[in-house]
């Protein structure tokens, strides 16, 4: 059974070499669990979809949560999927910094990445749009 989980956190380190690191780790951990997604950092928040098997999305979310490198993880959605919508990336990415703010403001209330101020579903909508605007690196 297919799974999404979208989950936000607060970065502890937020250097490009952390953030390359996690990327780095994530591309090489996640093809063997069969996990896709995207991660989208910002003002030092992440807001990631992970995809994949039930037992596999559970065992990477728990990861994150033990993972000194991420403070503040909240669960924003999850939901049995038919299919994948990030197939293509075992895990692409998005710097917010480099993305138009309009298409953040389109989703809360300042140009700002803040998942925790807004609905999962609000956040997953935003990824979609990255997606539609062909902001996310990354492909696998």
């Amino acid at each position: 059974m297919l799974v999404r989980l979208l989950y936000a956190s607060r970065a502890v380190d937020t250097s490009p070499a952390s953030i390359e690191t996690i990327l780095s780790q994530s591309r090489q951990y996640n093809p063997i669990y069969g996990i896709t997604g995207i991660l989208c950092y910002g003002g030092g928040i992440f807001l990631q979809a992970i995809e994949g098997g039930r037992d596999a999305v559970s065992e990477l979310y728990g990861q994150i949560q033990a993972d000194p490198r991420h403070t503040h993880v909240v669960l924003l959605h999850y939901e049995e999927i038919s299919e994948r919508r990030f197939s293509s990336w075992t895990m692409g990415q998005v710097n917010l910094e480099r993305v138009n703010a309009s298409i953040v403001l389109k989703y809360s209330e300042r140009p700002e990445l803040d998942p925790y101020a807004v609905s999962g579903k609000v956040s997953l909508a935003l990824l979609e749009e990255l997606i539609a605007t062909a902001a996310i690196i990354g492909r696998a």
